[in-house]
């Protein structure tokens, strides 16, 4: 039996309705909060409501689009009178979230703690505690150890890593995912969906996130299209809620692959919404790491992984690992994901975005190595 750890929030509230019981979370745990949130959430008067009916003063710092190393900077000097962190949002806000609550008890400057472009060092104090309450369903955010920030300066996208980044609660509130618009649901939703099958292949599968991943799989193949469809289908948008969940535990625990490896980098020089690069390199990742598999490593376990992930979204029990990516390619097609040319990609990014993609860590859990060639043939199929 193989050795693993498996770490997550230090406690998950799921359900319906779970966002009445913040008032009773916080209740004598702060003196000041900083409240991360961002700018068009539904949910954003229902929190105000709520914090304010507290009496615990709070401080509201806004976020909006992907967080970055400046935006990050800005929130830890708001964070400055305060002993904890609430963040209400897409996985963007909850990754600022959870790196100002970092940033705030660690000396130094951020580029002392990025990975990639900075000096990658660990974390010496522990964060301010952290509460994180999602309100899309798809980067599982508020159970992960990381937060994804963007450098304008070198137009990338690099990790603040660190376990002790862990929130204190992760609060999931379906009802809170009601009001999300179809493109939203679909870009996020196959986020989800991404993280659920590339950890379930990837070098570092184990037997816990195995069994999360099946039973999140299974959630988002009957969920996603419903919730893309009809918005008000609450028995969809609580499935795409778990898996969406499920998917964060997983990729936390095990690890991820060549899909996130390019939407990484490229989220950076497109500045693309990191949703929508996953729901476009998804399939032909599956596919390529499929052919790869058959060609040279025929024996390798990550094929009968394919396979089963092909049983699970398809219900059909002769399903191969080909029915498994025609399935995810007519999914993004039915969702209307839109090509990577227009966020900018053309052929002239196609060498930079491959040797940054090389160097992503996500693309080190790729159940195969792909060579460039193969990256390339990817590439030219996303416009």
């Amino acid at each position: 039996m193989v050795s693993f750890e498996f770490a997550t929030a230090g406690r998950i509230l799921f359900g319906a309705g779970k966002l009445k019981e913040l008032g009773k979370q916080i209740e004598g745990a702060a003196r000041r909060l900083l409240w991360v949130r961002g700018g068009s959430s539904d949910a954003i008067p229902r929190g105000r409501e709520i914090l304010s009916a507290s009496g615990i003063p709070f401080t509201e710092f806004e976020v909006r689009g992907e967080p970055t190393i400046a935006v990050v900077g800005e929130g830890v000097r708001a964070a400055a009178d305060c002993d904890m962190v609430i963040g209400l949002g897409g996985g963007s806000v909850l990754d600022a979230s959870k790196a100002i609550a970092a940033l705030a008890t660690n000396p130094g400057e951020i580029f002392d703690y990025l990975e990639v472009i900075g000096k990658g060092q660990p974390l010496v104090n522990a964060p301010l505690p952290c509460i994180a309450i999602p309100t899309t369903a798809g980067t599982g955010s508020e159970v992960t150890r990381n937060a994804v920030l963007e450098s304008a300066e070198q137009n990338v996208k690099v990790s603040l890593r660190s376990p002790l980044m862990l929130p204190r609660l992760a609060l999931v509130d379906p009802e809170l995912t009601y009001s999300l618009p179809p493109g939203i649901t679909a870009s996020s939703g196959l986020d989800a969906l991404t993280q659920l099958i590339e950890p379930f292949v990837s070098a570092r599968a184990n037997p816990l996130t195995d069994a999360i991943c099946r039973e999140g799989l299974s959630h988002a193949a009957r969920s996603l299209r419903r919730a893309y469809e009809n918005g008000a289908d609450k028995e969809a948008r609580a499935g795409m809620s778990l898996a969406s969940l499920f998917g964060g535990l997983a990729l936390a625990n095990a690890a991820l692959g060549a899909a996130h490896g390019f939407a990484g980098p490229l989220g950076g020089m497109l500045h693309a919404p990191h949703g929508i690069l996953c729901a476009r390199f998804l399939p032909l990742v599956m596919e390529a790491n499929v052919r790869a598999l058959e060609t040279r490593q025929p024996g390798h376990p990550a094929l009968a992984r394919y396979t089963e992930i092909a049983q699970i979204l398809t219900g059909e029990k002769d399903a191969t690992a080909h029915d498994g990516v025609r399935w995810v390619s007519e999914l993004v097609s039915a969702l209307n994901i839109p090509g990577l040319s227009r966020y900018g990609l053309s052929e002239e990014k196609f060498p930079e975005a491959v040797e940054k993609t090389r160097r992503a860590n996500s693309f080190k859990g790729n159940p195969i190595m792909l060579d460039e060639g193969e990256l390339t043939a990817i590439l030219e199929r996303v416009l």
